[in-house]
């Protein structure tokens, strides 16, 4: 990809491995898109984070009321946020209300960089290759592995060889961990692989692309008119419905260098639209939360 802005390249955040990490990434990634859980997540963590963490049950129920998210499936996604860890009730000034928990707001504060800042590689850019053998009587914890790596953008080799950007390595080691798999997987840190035709060739085969070209083609075509000037419209509603939907896709997407694409790869549109969206939109929509909020 080569259209998007200078700040969009390999940026990331080194974090230690954390155990609950890997779980609340797949989490996140397993709320469908569009969904009350899913919208109410994002809504959690796009603004009731720029709210100190805590919203009042009534403010929640109508910021999701602004999304066509009956009440309810609103109540539904709340006991599901509760159930998974995600909030905790709590009442303030004598109002009953949700607070973010601590692992929710590491696990959003680790999102952001990849949600608002999509990474990719560039030519000659490190890889690492991950090798396991993993025993039959670990078949659960095998399967869990490939879904989570597959989650977070990694590729496949063979049934026991990974390869993914460098930059993802952090992230799959705390799959590793939390898992409880670290005695059975080996890492390799790699440059210029060397493959059977090309490189444009063998990562077809690694990643899924064409699923990936889909799902672009599919977020631009649905958003593609959301920079129109429609005053009329809801901004918050737009653009928490695209952010919902985008927050999928720099998980999935490791941001291949340009020439292990295809040249009509689709992302550098839906990385733009995205980009330019969050400048114009992501502030007001959060003006607007607050104001909502902080009513008499």
């Amino acid at each position: 990809m080569t259209a998007q802005h200078p700040d969009h390249r390999s940026t990331h955040l080194e974090t230690t491995p954390d155990p609950q990490f890997a779980g609340a990434v797949l989490d996140d990634i397993d709320a469908r898109p569009g969904s009350a859980t899913s919208l109410a997540r994002t809504v959690l963590g796009a603004y009731v984070r720029d709210l100190g963490g805590w919203i009042a049950i009534a403010d929640f129920a109508e910021l999701l009321a602004l999304l066509d998210i009956p009440a309810p499936s609103t109540r539904t996604a709340i006991t599901r946020l509760k159930t998974k860890g995600v909030l905790r009730a709590e009442s303030r000034c004598g109002r009953a209300g949700y607070a973010l928990t601590e692992p929710a707001l590491a696990m959003f504060a680790r999102g952001d960089p990849r949600i608002f800042g999509f990474r990719q590689m560039a030519a000659g850019d490190a890889w690492r290759l991950l090798s396991f053998g993993i025993p039959e009587s670990e078949r659960a914890a095998r399967h869990q592995l490939r879904r989570r790596l597959t989650a977070i953008g990694c590729g496949t080799v063979s049934a026991g060889l990974w390869i993914y950007p460098e930059y993802l390595a952090t992230e799959a080691a705390a799959i590793i961990t939390a898992l409880a798999l670290d005695g059975y997987v080996t890492s390799f840190r790699a440059t210029d692989p060397l493959v059977p035709g090309t490189l444009r060739q063998a990562a077809a085969q690694w990643w899924n692309l064409d699923d990936l070209a889909a799902r672009h083609r599919t977020f631009y075509q649905r958003h593609r008119n959301i920079l129109d000037d429609t005053p009329d419209r809801n901004p918050f509603a737009r653009f928490t419905l695209m952010l919902d939907e985008w927050r999928i896709l720099p998980y999935i997407d490791p941001g291949l260098p340009d020439e292990m694409l295809p040249a009509d790869w689709p992302g550098p549109a839906s990385v733009h639209l995205f980009a330019e969206a969050r400048q114009r939109y992501l502030e007001p929509s959060r003006q607007m939360v607050r104001t909502l909020v902080e009513k008499p």
